[in-house]
């Protein structure tokens, strides 16, 4: 069932600009606006790796809670990619995704998603946690992914759901899903007992 007969009298918002995150809430949710509230993704040096994704979806939600009306409810979310103790953001250039991509191949790391779903009088915030393996890339493989899809829109220089994904992952452990950048499972529940 979707979510438009239990929230029908709320209008929900997507706080990210991330066409990925699109497309998974509208599997569950119809309809919907997107609203991004644009931060500074800056955090403490004290946080730890997996602490960084829920403080950014934190300040995000508080970017957009002044401008929302009493009947929205805002979802916002981010992604880290965590190898060795340390976040792979996004890349800026090719040499800098080829760096990720090597530093991911033949490893595991994990991938952590967290969000909010804030109204005027409610927050809460989750995240998921999800262990990706990546057998042994070759340096061809690697090129060819960055050159062909120019992954400088996602953390890690990846997403699962494209060809270095298909060909490259051995395993995960946790929400496919939430690797792409939106742990739905975790939303929709979050969305009904809203």
């Amino acid at each position: 069932m979707l979510l438009d007969e239990i929230v029908k009298n709320r209008k929900i918002i997507l706080a990210s600009g991330s066409p990925r995150r699109k497309e998974l809430l509208g599997s569950i949710v119809a309809k919907f606006d997107v609203r991004v509230s644009d931060i500074e993704e800056h955090f403490p040096d004290s946080l730890s790796a997996e602490e960084v994704p829920l403080y950014l979806a934190k300040q995000k939600a508080e970017a957009i809670l002044p401008h929302m009306q009493s009947n929205e409810i805002a979802i916002t979310a981010d992604t880290v990619v965590v190898s060795n103790g340390r976040i792979l953001n996004k890349p800026v250039n090719s040499d800098e995704a080829k760096w990720m991509l090597r530093q991911l191949s033949g490893t595991q790391h994990s991938v952590i998603t967290a969000c909010g779903i804030v109204s005027e009088h409610k927050h809460v915030y989750f995240s998921d946690k999800v262990n990706v393996v990546f057998r042994a890339l070759e340096k061809e493989e690697i090129e060819h992914y960055i050159e062909q899809y120019k992954p400088y829109d996602k953390a890690g220089a990846y997403g699962i759901q494209e060809w270095i994904g298909m060909v490259g992952i051995e395993r995960i452990e946790g929400s496919f899903y939430s690797v792409m950048g939106l742990p739905v499972h975790l939303v929709y529940r979050a969305l009904v007992d809203f």
